[in-house]
């Protein structure tokens, strides 16, 4: 798995594209919200700025890459080689997704600290960690459903766009009017129960266990995207 991993990171430096997608874009958007975070808290809250900044990354930086990088590997017939090694299904996705996860990981953290240092520190951190954990495996779910449904690395520009500006508009919607009001649908849809526990663990002011339960929806996208992923992903090109 490690070896495929730092081959795919050799990789990901060396296309300028899967480059910009996964690190300049997040950290450029992203340091504008931490930049103005005093502006877009007045829209929302410091919780809606770290949401959409975790979106941000989880959308750009890590479900779109995935897909490219899913699709690329696939095109010219890397991911039919490795199979046909004693590596395991498993090792091979996960060698191939590890670089782009850690990559989030990273980015995620830093950014939110940097937030915390100039906004304040959240509330619960615990909390915290485990929204972003959860929408990260989301986003890695979501990655290997449309991987299946992707031709091509130019094609998953096309096939990643209404997953990456869905997430981030639910995230944006939940994050500026709150879930007062048709609050089941807010948390049912992608994102949505993930920006609120977002916001809980920066804000506060919400029950630990009433915060916990916000992450069933999410787990309950990482099953459907799993599921979705087992019957459409390809291991050799569609023909």
């Amino acid at each position: 798995m490690f070896s495929i991993a730092s081959s795919e990171l050799t990789q990901i430096f060396r296309n300028r594209l899967v480059l910009v997608t996964s690190l300049i874009v997040p950290v450029a958007v992203s340091a504008l919200f931490v930049r103005q975070h005093e502006t877009f808290a007045e829209l929302g809250s410091l919780g809606y700025i770290a949401a959409i900044v975790m979106f941000t990354v989880a959308a750009f930086g890590l479900y779109a890459t995935a897909v490219t990088t899913l699709a690329s590997r696939r095109q010219n017939l890397f991911l039919k080689r490795l199979r046909s090694t004693a590596a395991a299904d498993s090792t091979i996705l996960a060698g191939l997704l590890l670089p782009p996860t850690a990559i989030a990981v990273v980015q995620v953290s830093a950014i939110m600290t940097a937030l915390a240092m100039v906004a304040g520190e959240p509330t619960n951190i615990v909390l915290l960690v485990l929204a972003t954990v959860a929408t990260l495996a989301m986003m890695i779910g979501l990655a290997l459903a449309t991987a299946g449904l992707t031709n091509s690395p130019e094609h998953a520009q096309v096939t990643t766009l209404p997953v990456t500006l869905g997430v981030i508009a639910v995230a944006s919607w939940v994050g500026i009017t709150g879930t007062e009001e048709l609050t089941l649908l807010k948390r049912l849809l992608p994102g949505g129960a993930a920006t609120e526990l977002t916001m809980n663990a920066w804000n506060g002011g919400t029950a630990v266990a009433e915060s916990l339960l916000l992450l069933a929806p999410t787990l309950g996208w990482v099953v459907i995207a799993v599921a979705l992923a087992t019957r459409l992903f390809r291991w050799e090109p569609r023909r």
